[in-house]
């Protein structure tokens, strides 16, 4: 079971790296603009804000990495749950969508990870 709860682990952190280059680097670009539904308008007046999100997400993957190079499932399970957290509140806030690809992946690796 620990190899299929690390997967899960490091497709979250994988995830969250592929979010953070898309908010932080692609927001202004075809594939970030296509990726969040923007107009090219409020991708110019909110590209500060997404790069300030993308760097969050960063946080995010770096401490799931952390936690997967240490082993440490605490710090795995703290990081999964901010992840499940910021799912549901931007599900609930900004888009449904991301219950999908945030939270849902991160509650399948908690339980992954709080089985081992």
């Amino acid at each position: 079971m620990i190899p299929v709860a690390q997967i899960a682990v490091a497709f979250v952190a994988l995830l969250h790296i592929y979010i953070l280059v898309l908010e932080m680097f692609l927001w202004e670009k075809p594939a970030g603009m296509r990726a969040f539904g923007l107009t090219k308008e409020f991708a110019a007046a909110s590209k500060v804000l997404a790069a300030n999100q993308g760097l969050y997400n960063g946080f995010l993957a770096a401490g799931l990495l952390w936690g997967l190079k240490d082993g440490d499932t605490r710090v795995q399970m703290f990081f999964l749950g901010c992840v499940l957290i910021a799912g549901v509140f931007g599900a609930i806030t900004a888009s449904s969508k991301i219950l999908w690809v945030q939270a849902v992946p991160a509650t399948v690796a908690l339980v992954l990870v709080g089985m081992v």
